[in-house]
């Protein structure tokens, strides 16, 4: 892990790599360009530099993050040395918790089937959703 110097930066996408937050670089380019990660309240390009202090917000599937910059690092190394780049506020931990008890309890509210559809039953549904007309 390299700390920051003043003519040392990091793009924004190979620091959210870095810190493990996407499994690989185009994946994390492809979150910054469609608007889930925001750099200090605003969009960002992937290419933008990093700054030790900045706050990112991430959105993930369900979760959505927010992160202090701690350290740059342009290496991917092992999870607990990533953990060290950044640091999750509490008001977003707290949210995140929220919402996945929120989660955990609709789920518990759904009704799951009791056995998989026989075919007769598969063929049935599908004759269904062709006569329903779509929204």
């Amino acid at each position: 892990m390299k700390l920051t110097t003043d003519e040392w930066t990091v793009r924004l996408d190979k620091w959210l790599w870095a810190a493990r937050f996407f499994k690989t670089r185009s994946l994390a380019k492809t979150a910054i360009e469609g608007g889930k990660v925001h750099y200090n309240g605003t969009r960002a390009k992937p290419s933008r530099p990093v700054e030790v202090g900045a706050v990112l917000r991430l959105r993930k599937g369900f979760d959505d993050l927010t992160v202090e910059v701690l350290a740059l690092s342009d290496r991917r190394g092992p999870a607990p040395e990533a953990r060290k780049l950044y640091q999750e506020t509490e008001d977003s931990q707290a949210h995140r918790e929220r919402t996945a008890e929120l989660r955990r309890q609709s789920r518990l509210t759904q009704v799951a089937p009791d056995h998989k559809p026989s075919k007769k039953e598969r063929r049935d549904l599908q004759r269904l959703k062709k006569q329903s007309p779509e929204p």
